[in-house]
């Protein structure tokens, strides 16, 4: 018991540097871009590159999980990551900072795949919920620290990278003291291969469709905040400073909730969570849309982090109620998938959309966004009542 705790801990420390990397670059290099005159719809559909990675991956990391165990994937995934953010300062270029996007889309995937999976498949099912809330905790505790990194190119512009680069070197070290594992050592497992995962994934994607729907939404939400918020506040005249701690603000919401709300989860059942909170959530950003204060703004988004901040835990753990154990890392594969999905939708939409109408339309197509995702998740759930635990 006292090892799977160890275990546990080394893991979301691990996941928070890693959502720290990541908060920090989606604001960083939209700032850096937009102070070089880069367009907002080549600023958004950059901000794409971390996600086109993890899509490129995806098909191909269950069968190297199968085979060689949780730990060296996310080794060989936290080292790529590294590398990446500590060559970013090495030369100011369009084309090698989006390879550079790339290859931390890819890493991240790499360490995110396993690690869920790991504690997914460690978890006991009454704590299943709680579980993947403080890893998903740990997670928005990074993503709340990194953009406030980015008031470090007051110093140097290089600063941000060289920190982040070297914290998850850190966070990479402590996995070398993990025992490996590998994925449902007393199941039975099919054949893996290409198509046999091609074959599971369409396995999970009948069970549990529905679960796809929170992360594939938060993707979008999680970096259109991240990557065309900080374009239209600065268009808006918002400081920079400010700008970021109104992201910050909504990272800070889902940590302070998160857990909570996954214990909720527990409780009442993952379909009767999701549709509520993410209603309550369309209504908030439709009123975000009439605020022009900035503090005001900083309170509406730390309560748009409450409500919206858990949905990717949410959905990963709804997905993981309605897949069967052997499935499991295919289930994860999808989540991640539809994630980025989201993520390449949510810069690229809305960096064009607001370069066509205005900054105002930003809310406006998030709103509809989580209007059509609660009307999919209230609809769906009836069907999958019987299999909810």
């Amino acid at each position: 018991m006292k090892k799977d705790r160890f275990k546990f801990w080394i893991l979301t420390v691990v996941v928070a540097i890693s959502g720290l990397s990541q908060g920090l670059l989606l604001p960083l290099i939209s700032i850096i871009f937009e102070e070089h005159g880069i367009s907002a719809g080549i600023n958004g559909f950059h901000a794409t590159g971390i996600y086109i990675g993890v899509l490129l991956v995806s098909p191909f990391i269950e069968a190297p999980l199968h085979r060689f165990g949780y730990k060296p994937i996310i080794i060989v995934g936290g080292g790529i990551v590294a590398l990446a953010l500590l060559l970013f300062p090495l030369w100011f270029n369009l084309y090698f900072w989006f390879v550079l996007r790339l290859l931390i889309g890819v890493g991240d995937h790499m360490l995110h795949f396993s690690s869920q999976t790991w504690i997914g498949a460690m978890s006991h099912p009454s704590k299943r919920g709680r579980n993947m809330a403080v890893y998903g905790l740990f997670f928005s505790l990074g993503f709340a620290i990194g953009p406030q990194l980015v008031n470090l190119m007051a110093i140097n512009v290089n600063l941000p990278f060289f920190i982040s680069g070297l914290m998850v070197v850190i966070a990479w070290g402590l996995v070398w003291f993990l025992r490996n594992e590998f994925v449902a050592e007393n199941a039975v497992i099919r054949e893996i291969s290409f198509f046999g995962s091609l074959k599971r994934f369409s396995d999970v994607f009948k069970l549990a469709w529905i679960a796809m729907i929170p992360p594939f939404v938060y993707g979008i939400l999680e970096t259109a905040l991240n990557a065309t918020f900080p374009i239209v506040g600065l268009r808006d005249g918002i400081p920079q400073a400010m700008v970021v701690t109104i992201i910050s603000s909504f990272s800070v919401g889902t940590i302070l909730f998160q857990v909570p709300i996954g214990i909720l989860s527990d409780r009442m059942g993952r379909g009767k969570v999701l549709p509520l909170f993410v209603g309550i959530g369309a209504m908030l950003f439709f009123a975000t849309a009439f605020v022009s204060n900035s503090f005001v703004l900083i309170g509406m988004f730390f309560v748009l982090g409450i409500f919206l901040g858990s949905m990717y835990s949410l959905g990963l753990s709804y997905m993981t109620d309605l897949t069967p154990l052997e499935l499991l890392p295919a289930g994860n594969i999808l989540v991640g998938m539809s994630f980025s999905l989201g993520s390449i939708l949510g810069p690229s939409a809305t960096g064009i959309m607001i370069g066509l109408f205005g900054n105002d339309v930003f809310y406006f197509v998030i709103t509809g966004l989580l209007v059509l995702a609660f009307i999919a998740l209230f609809l769906g759930k009836k069907g999958k009542q019987e299999q909810l635990g």
